[in-house]
């Protein structure tokens, strides 16, 4: 079996046999896979009438449990994005009734995200279906593979220093 990535190896073997191209055999096969699930999930999301960086915030806040309430460097954390892009998108989903902001009383200072119920019941909807895309999306391997994968995929992360902190 073979695959597009292959056919750039093998030009580049022609090409410039005295390098090794092997790394974009990974990183290439990555970089596409990255856009084609992207857009999988994004066409999803966007039959259910939802952009993925709302599902993301909605999924970061109902997965943090009750009371679904996190404060904005928690939540861009959590969610992997900047600190300005959340403000921006925060100010979306709460246009929406999706989300909240609300002083901390407990520290004046300080604001704290919190799904609404309207938001929580939209984001238990689109979960089980977000899943199902996700695991259509690999289907092609076995329980054991994803698990193999899911293994080599995390320790190339960490051994780049990825601490799921925002990067933007």
């Amino acid at each position: 079996m073979r695959d597009a990535v292959d056919g750039i190896l093998d030009q580049w073997a022609r090409e410039r046999p005295d390098l090794d191209a092997s790394p974009m055999g990974v990183i290439g096969r990555v970089s596409r896979l990255s856009r084609l699930f992207g857009r999988a999930v994004a066409e999803h999301l966007a039959e259910q009438g939802v952009e993925p960086w709302e599902f993301d915030v909605l999924a970061t806040l109902r997965r943090s449990g009750p009371p679904f309430t996190l404060s904005p460097g928690e939540l861009a954390a959590s969610a992997m994005i900047g600190g300005a892009a959340l403000t921006h998108r925060a100010d979306r989903l709460a246009e929406r009734g999706l989300i909240t902001r609300e002083v901390d009383p407990t520290n004046r200072r300080r604001v704290l995200i919190t799904l609404t119920p309207e938001g929580r019941a939209l984001v238990d909807r689109l979960v089980a279906g977000h899943l199902a895309t996700e695991d259509r999306l690999l289907a092609a391997l076995t329980p054991a593979e994803r698990d193999t994968a899911a293994d080599l995929l995390r320790r190339l992360l960490v051994s780049l220093g990825d601490t799921g902190r925002p990067t933007d």
